[in-house]
């Protein structure tokens, strides 16, 4: 009797160390053996991911900071370049006084517009790593998620409702690609939150940003025709 309970504890703790190393996904159903395995089509609206995946909005505000310290310093600039305006005015023109802050204005000038030009690439180019940062990390999320539940194509769509007041949207919407599909193969949510939920296992809950998804506000998708 007691080898039997001895056996049946460690059954019991085998399982719970199982269900703690399993995977956030649920395990899925394999083809039996020798069985041809068809094709399995899942959609994804990637705007609606970049939205809301924490750590896109938190790179974003991070660039918004840098951007507005860079305009607040292109702002003093501009106010400088007033004043030395204003102080030409006092100057009689040909005078030496005149053609030294001429001179100082020019190479004022010229300098304001050159950062102007260093700041919009040096933004641009952040903005486009931002961008591709986390379409690489969903994209990989995607991958293995499709690859856990036998996926063989994932689609990109657009899972937003129609907007019956505005005509221009109404004919952009009927282009998509997207005609039907099972609310089941929309794996949006699930990549969204396995990206939300492995970016904060990685980030240390003192520096985890403040931030509520809008999914509760959102109403529950319903199936497209």
């Amino acid at each position: 009797m007691k080898k039997v309970i001895v056996s049946a504890s460690a059954i019991a703790l085998l399982a719970g160390f199982l269900t703690l190393t399993r995977d956030a996904w649920s395990e899925p159903s394999k083809p039996a053996a020798g069985a041809v395995e068809p094709h399995k089509v899942a959609l994804i609206d990637m705007a609606y991911v970049f939205k809301n995946y924490t750590k896109f909005e938190t790179l974003r505000e991070e660039l918004k900071a840098e951007i507005q310290s860079s305009e607040e310093k292109a702002k003093a600039t501009q106010q400088e370049t007033a004043r030395m305006q204003q102080e030409m005015k006092t100057f009689t023109e040909g005078s030496p006084e005149y053609t030294k802050a001429e001179k100082a204005l020019v190479k004022m000038a010229a300098e304001f517009e050159g950062f102007r030009r260093e700041k919009s690439r040096e933004f641009l180019k952040k903005e486009s790593q931002i961008y591709l940062q986390v379409y690489n990390e969903v994209s990989e999320m995607v991958k293995n998620y499709a690859q856990h539940f036998g996926y063989t194509l994932v689609m990109r769509f657009n899972r937003d409702d129609l907007d019956t007041e505005n005509p221009q949207q109404i004919l952009q919407n009927m282009n998509r690609q997207v005609v039907y599909y099972r609310e089941d193969d929309d794996i949006t949510q699930k990549i969204l939150a396995a990206l939300n939920k492995k970016l904060n296992k990685d980030t240390p809950a003192a520096t985890k940003p403040a931030r509520a998804t809008d999914e509760a506000k959102r109403p529950a998708p319903t199936t497209k025709k």
